[in-house]
């Protein structure tokens, strides 16, 4: 293996000094801050838009439902008729008309209520009138029934229910919720990764195969060692160019926001930010703050680092194979379902089961499966996943990766030097033999 850190350093100072590298380093985070920009303007824009609604309540029931908002006003109409209400609406511009008939019971409200636009409404606003509407008549209903509708709002109970292990560790939903979160963003992180960085692989070594540099390579280095210094050299170089895309994001997202005075905030930031001042919001964010600090942080780190390393290691050897066993892109298509499909089962499994059951028979045996267990396992992590079993998991990740590069090396030796066959998975069996 002495040629193995040369090898490395080969691969990774040629994708460094690339200029599709350098350049994709640097423009990609200035075309995901542009697009984060745009996104903010045009929210913005949207969420600065007052809509004037028009409402002819032919019954008398809700004109008092209706109070404006920042977004919405609302202009009551009175002794007109739905004609008239309509063509007031449309010369005014205004957004729309809500027409409420009179009605004799008033079970039969909701078919005697109707919205008049020029155009098709926003879904959250017909869902804003429809809750008004419902609590107007709800009310009403009960009024009717003879029944003290504030006493029943004063008499309802709210329950919260405390959770504690028998061990006398406290829990709560919004535990399980972050443990969710961070689950989930290890897991696809993972499966991007590999995704990209796998098919980078692939691609340098199908190039440098078919510029035929790999017959005078492969005369001074074992099939193994080429192989193994092409997927840490392009990992580290992958790793080197997101770290430039977190680095160089944050400080052009801090210079155009205060440069521009753009705020970025999304309309659904704003509304957690005002909802964050009212006392039992304000609650919910104390007990999102102590979820967090009851995360396993330096388990976390560590298993991220040690399943993210081995399943990467694992996929990108099977990604190399497919390079050297193929003479162009188009080739690698019918070997690509093999590594896709357990990638996808895997956050499928993580989304589906291990948010239902993080220790369950299905969670556990797939965070086992070395194709499935880095995304699986870095789900089932948060929400407390014994030591021992990440031991036991980590070591059939590690030794499937070995044996992996084992074959892969195999296919890579014979594939490296044949040209102009598409090869089959039989003829790849032949290879392994060899």
């Amino acid at each position: 293996m002495n040629h193995l850190p040369l090898i490395i350093k080969r691969e990774y100072l040629n994708k460094v000094r690339n200029k599709a590298f350098i350049i994709m380093s640097i423009l990609s985070p200035v075309i995901m801050i542009v697009l984060v920009l745009v996104v903010a303007y045009l929210s913005q824009i949207n969420n600065d838009k007052v809509r004037v609604i028009s409402v002819l309540d032919e019954s008398g029931l809700v004109q008092d439902s209706f109070k404006n908002s920042d977004n919405t006003t609302y202009n009551l109409l009175s002794g007109m008729s739905l004609n008239d209400a309509k063509k007031l609406t449309e010369e005014a511009e205004m957004y729309g008309l809500l027409h409420i008939e009179q009605f004799s019971k008033i079970e039969d409200a909701s078919n005697h209520i109707k919205f008049y636009s020029e155009e098709s409404p926003s879904l959250s606003l017909i869902s804003n009138i429809e809750s008004k509407l419902e609590e107007a008549f709800t009310a009403k209903n009960l009024y009717d029934k003879g029944v003290n509708v504030d006493m029943i709002n004063a008499a309802r109970v709210r329950i919260n229910l405390g959770q504690e292990s028998f061990a006398g560790e406290k829990t709560s939903k919004i535990d399980s919720v972050v443990k969710l979160i961070f689950g989930g963003a290890a897991g696809y992180l993972l499966f991007m990764f590999i995704i990209i960085y796998g098919n980078m692989i692939m691609r340098s070594v199908i190039e440098e195969k078919t510029s035929r540099i790999i017959e005078v390579i492969i005369s001074s280095v074992k099939p193994i060692q080429l192989m193994l210094g092409k997927i840490i050299g392009t990992s580290l170089a992958g790793i080197t160019q997101f770290v430039i895309w977190l680095i160089l994001g944050g400080i052009l997202l801090t210079v155009v926001s205060v440069v521009f005075g753009i705020n970025v905030q999304t309309p659904q930031q704003q509304m957690v930010e005002q909802a964050v001042a009212t006392p039992e919001i304000n609650a919910q964010v104390q007990n999102i703050i102590e979820a967090f600090y009851h995360l396993p942080i330096a388990n976390l780190i560590v298993a991220f680092i040690l399943f993210f390393v081995g399943g990467y290691l694992l996929y990108s050897s099977l990604y190399a194979a497919i390079g050297a066993a193929v003479d162009n892109e188009t080739d690698t298509q019918q070997f690509m379902l093999p590594i896709i499909m357990p990638l996808i089962l895997a956050v499928y499994i993580g989304v589906f089961t291990v948010i239902e059951d993080p220790h369950g028979t299905v969670s556990t045996v797939f965070s086992y499966i070395p194709l499935t267990s880095p995304v699986v396992m870095l789900m089932r992590i948060p929400f407390g996943v014994p030591i021992w079993q990440q031991l036991i998991s980590l070591v059939i990740l590690l030794a499937t990766f070995m044996f992996t590069v084992w074959f892969a090396a195999k296919i890579y030796r014979v594939g490296i030097l044949m040209y102009g066959k598409k090869p089959s998975y039989k003829e790849l069996i032949k290879w392994i033999k060899y």
